[in-house]
């Protein structure tokens, strides 16, 4: 069986990296989604909701660069244009919302699908003995939950 110079499965590195272009353009998508409600928030939680979406988009970023930078570990190319993005994404793509609610549903709705995303790689991971995707997802996974969670509860739910 023919391995990558980190030791996994060529096969198998492949498909991750695959995915893992799946999980970078939607969270591109939910990044960008984050930036346009950071920016158009309003109403009398305006102060409370700017600031959590910053915070939101900003752990975003870093996340889009640890992913990227996994994709190149295991010798894939990270997708990079919008295009691809578009094409890939399954995130829910928010336009002009301005409403607390519906932005926080929006934010649920997101994350949720990124969480499917992220369970189906950290499987695939787990198969090809691949731990520094597999950690990277489980990291994800239990924030992302919690983030959930919170969101809810912020919606009454």
């Amino acid at each position: 069986m023919a391995k990558t110079n980190i030791g996994l499965d060529i096969e198998k590195s492949n498909k991750l990296a695959e995915d893992l272009n799946t999980l970078l353009a939607n969270f591109q998508l939910y990044y960008q989604n984050l930036r346009g409600l950071h920016w158009n928030i309003k109403g009398k939680n305006f102060f409370e909701l700017h600031v959590k979406f910053e915070e939101l988009y900003t752990d975003s970023q870093l996340k889009i660069d640890l992913i990227a930078e996994r994709v190149l570990t295991l010798q894939g190319e990270p997708l990079h244009t919008f295009e691809d993005y578009i094409k890939t994404g399954a995130v829910p793509v928010g336009k002009s919302i301005s409403k607390d609610e519906e932005a926080i549903t929006l934010i649920v709705n997101s994350l949720t699908e990124l969480l499917k995303i992220e369970r189906n790689i950290l499987n695939t991971s787990d198969d090809a003995n691949d731990e520094g995707t597999n950690s990277m997802m489980s990291d994800f996974i239990t924030e992302q939950e919690k983030t959930v969670w919170m969101l809810n509860a912020w919606l009454g739910n």
